[in-house]
């Protein structure tokens, strides 16, 4: 019998946009011999909404313009379903599994996450924990360097009035520098500065995305990312890179790529891929990833891999770099969603998540 998924797309976040795209997507991959697909959409102001309609108006940002029925996870573990308001009456709809894909704050941070497995429906994904521990660039760093795994050398301010307090430290640090908000994805609210009086102006931009910011040095040498999927034995795609022309890869490169390439495979010989393969299978153990997540990493020029961080609920756009790496490495979109799927649900009977 076909299973039903739950896809939760939208989201109160900055990357609501990018959920759209990926979630359009995903939809138009899915093997729907196997699904039958429930979809959640989730405003800008953060009201939960069941849509039924053509897959085009997610793409074009038209879906909410309807009628629109209420909907929410029911908690009770026993139930697994869903609870939607029909004609002031509230059904029951039955659900085997739920794939968030919510891009930042509010969807790849833990919170959509803990909801998920207090329903006791199977979660395609990471958890609660390693969810919130990946979005937070500064204790991932702190996690992942004590197992030996270099990552650049930064400042961390909890708050805006930490900057007077570490101003010194802060100027000891090489330029150039990237001012970054520690949860936010998509390197929105990211600023790359090459002189301190350029300082003051990319820290108030970065705190407009989090009260949390990190400054840190620039790596020298590209970019590199691996696609890994599994719980206990790891399957990996094939490495890719990213070639800049200038600047770096901000939000707008991310998805228009307008000046910069991604090449994969990655134009680095077997035994070095292998190595970012391994470090970035070490890594997601680490952090405690489960199901899937993609791991970035820097590659410098006397080939040392430097961590940068790892996306739970990495992009899945035509053009996103999770799917890329795995068709590089022979699976099909549709074939890693079913993989995916049916790997969130396994792993839940298995350790009695789902009861």
């Amino acid at each position: 019998m076909k299973k039903t998924i739950a896809i939760i797309f939208g989201g109160k976040s900055s990357e609501y946009s990018v959920s759209l795209e990926s979630t359009y997507s995903v939809l138009s991959h899915l093997d729907r011999k196997k699904y039958d697909v429930y979809m959640i959409g989730i405003t800008k102001k953060g009201e939960w909404k069941h849509f039924d309609g053509e897959m085009k108006l997610i793409e074009q940002d038209q879906w909410y313009h309807y009628s629109l029925n209420t909907v929410m996870i029911g908690l009770d573990p026993n139930s697994h379903c869903l609870l939607e308001v029909i004609d002031n009456q509230i059904v029951s709809i039955p659900i085997d599994a739920i794939l968030p894909i919510l891009h930042g704050k509010n969807g790849e941070d833990g919170t959509i996450q803990g909801i998920i497995q207090m329903s006791g429906i199977p979660l395609v994904g990471c958890d609660v924990l390693s969810s919130a521990l990946c979005m937070d660039k500064y204790r991932a760093h702190q996690l992942v360097e004590s197992y030996g795994i270099k990552v650049p050398k930064s400042i961390y301010l909890s708050h805006q009035d930490d900057y007077i307090k570490h101003r010194k430290d802060i100027l000891n640090l090489k330029l150039p520098l990237y001012i970054k908000p520690i949860r936010s994805g998509s390197s929105l609210g990211i600023c790359r500065i090459e002189n301190f009086d350029d300082l003051d102006e990319a820290l108030k931009y970065a705190f407009q995305y989090d009260n949390q910011v990190l400054i840190e040095e620039e790596i020298k040498g590209f970019e590199v990312g691996c696609a890994v999927m599994g719980i206990h034995d790891l399957q990996v795609g094939r490495v890719d890179e990213i070639e800049l022309t200038k600047g770096f890869f901000n939000f707008k490169e991310k998805y228009t790529l307008e000046t910069s390439n991604i090449h994969v495979p990655a134009r680095i010989d077997n035994q070095l891929e292998k190595r970012i393969q391994e470090t970035a299978k070490k890594i997601y153990r680490i952090l405690g990833c489960q199901v899937f997540a993609r791991v970035d990493m820097f590659l410098t020029p006397d080939e040392d891999i430097v961590f940068n961080e790892v996306n739970t609920i990495p992009g899945f756009t035509a053009h996103s770099r999770y799917p890329s790496m795995m068709k590089a490495a022979g699976i099909s979109f549709t074939e890693l969603l079913s993989e995916l799927i049916e790997m969130g649900i396994n792993y839940a009977n298995e350790n009695n998540l789902s009861r």
